[in-house]
């Protein structure tokens, strides 16, 4: 039997065993794997009830224009029913979030407006701002506000919570969701606490956001709003989706923290997430002391991991922020602007050497006949050699060479570069899977211990 459309695969996600990083925990834990949406992530659910409300309202009519701010998987699914409704879009978003979120939503046929992400709510620049001043000038148009829509966490209410249930069997003793407009844990939530009031609910929240103290005190203090680097959770504002009596704790997680462990996710457990799921995980992980063996936990898996490759699954992006750390030969190139070994033949010249040096801002070079290296010349040796002899410049490398670079293994731990490099030998090569060559200086070996 067929589906009409794309819009009836939307929810009925698997909940999956997760056997080897949790496997210190005397309890069941599971992952509601969102991801499986057509859209790639949770947020299918409540864009498609979004629409259906404004439609049933006459809030949306045909050959409107849905306007959202989002962090991109919102929109997504926001572009989907639109694609089959036949809506315009415009979707606002900040420039923190990853460019592969923004070129999904223009594939599928949405304007994507940028504005910057550290601004206050309320200022005119914001994403918030610029999407509701839209709904107002645009004619015959919405915006969805997912925020203080509650059409978004009725969605969880009546998909997400039931689900979870029923896959469970009703043993589920545990929730476990990162909190962002506060829909899919505040839905979920409020159809499990309906079925089981003994249920508890644990939000896992970010530092820089305001809700973990919110939740706390019910104080709204923009003291503890500070730029964060994980994306789609945490808010410098209380959305209305909100009940938090239907939550037991907060608990809030570091962007490092939860970067890595979207990455252990994928590697150990084959489930390629985003990175709320990293912080999702990493949140019952810092709780699980409490947990026993008979308890069964459920982990909301909200996005794919495509939407985050040169972020958090960049080892580059990773270590520039210091959640990598540098071990060895292999990471410090990894963690560096991909370019080319610079190197240079017996029979070019000396001022063909200098020159190469100035123009690409490099102190050593490999001197290479074919794949083989013969030797090496470095600034400080033909400075002093020029210096001494200006005509030198016009004799051939090959007649000033200096020792050859150590080769060592691609996997050579940090602490050893640092003991082959010395005054008289200023670098370390190494050959990678595919037989090329790269170089390590003294500048790299201190810049990856530096971070």
């Amino acid at each position: 039997m067929w589906l009409n459309n794309i819009l009836e695969t939307i929810g009925n996600t698997p909940l999956i065993k997760l056997n080897k990083i949790t496997k210190d925990i005397p309890a069941t834990v599971l992952a509601k794997v969102d991801y499986f949406n057509p859209g790639n992530s949770i947020k299918d659910r409540m864009a498609l009830k979004m629409v259906e409300v404004a439609e049933k309202e006459g809030k949306l009519k045909p050959g409107g224009t849905i306007i959202e701010g989002t962090s991109g998987n919102t929109g997504m699914g926001l572009a989907l029913a639109a694609c089959v409704k036949g809506y315009k879009c415009i979707f606002v978003t900040t420039d923190k979030q990853s460019k592969e979120k923004a070129d999904i939503l223009k594939a599928v046929g949405a304007e994507v407006i940028v504005c910057p992400t550290n601004v206050l709510p309320d200022d005119p620049r914001s994403y918030y701002s610029v999407a509701k001043r839209l709904g107002k000038e645009i004619p015959n148009s919405m915006y969805m506000n997912q925020y203080d829509n509650l059409a978004n966490r009725q969605a969880h209410y009546e998909s997400t919570g039931p689900e979870i249930w029923e896959q469970t069997e009703g043993k589920i003793t545990h929730f476990v969701c990162t909190a962002g407009t506060g829909g899919t844990i505040t839905g979920a939530a409020m159809y499990l606490k309906e079925k089981n009031p003994n249920i508890k609910v644990w939000a896992i929240d970010v530092y820089g956001s305001l809700l973990t103290k919110y939740y706390n005190t019910g104080e709204i203090d923009m003291n503890e709003v500070h730029p964060y680097i994980s994306e789609g959770f945490g808010e410098d504002f209380v959305p209305q989706n909100y009940d938090m009596s239907v939550i037991d704790h907060f608990e809030q997680v570091t962007d490092k923290d939860g970067a890595v462990m979207a990455r252990r996710i994928a590697k150990e457990e084959g489930l390629f997430c985003g990175y709320s799921a990293g912080s999702c995980l990493q949140g019952l992980m810092q709780l699980r002391s409490t947990l026993t063996k008979d308890d069964v936990v459920v982990c909301v898996f909200h996005d794919h991991g495509s939407r985050y490759v040169a972020k958090i699954y960049n080892d580059e992006w990773m270590m520039e922020r210091g959640f990598l750390d540098v071990k060895t030969f292999k990471d410090i190139v990894n963690g560096r602007s991909a370019k080319r070994l610079v190197s240079i033949e017996p029979n070019n010249t000396v001022a063909e050497a200098v020159e190469m040096m100035k123009k690409y801002d490099i102190e050593q070079i490999p001197v290479m006949k074919g794949n083989e290296v013969v030797g090496a010349v470095s600034e400080s040796g033909l400075f002093q050699k020029v210096f001494s002899n200006p005509e030198i410049r016009n004799a051939t490398v090959e007649s000033v060479l200096e020792a050859a670079y150590p080769v060592v293994d691609f996997d050579t731990k940090v602490e050893r570069l640092g003991s082959l490099i010395t005054k008289e030998n200023g670098a370390v090569l190494a050959k990678d899977e595919k037989g090329e060559y790269h170089i390590v200086t003294k500048y790299d070996v201190i810049q990856s211990l530096a971070k």
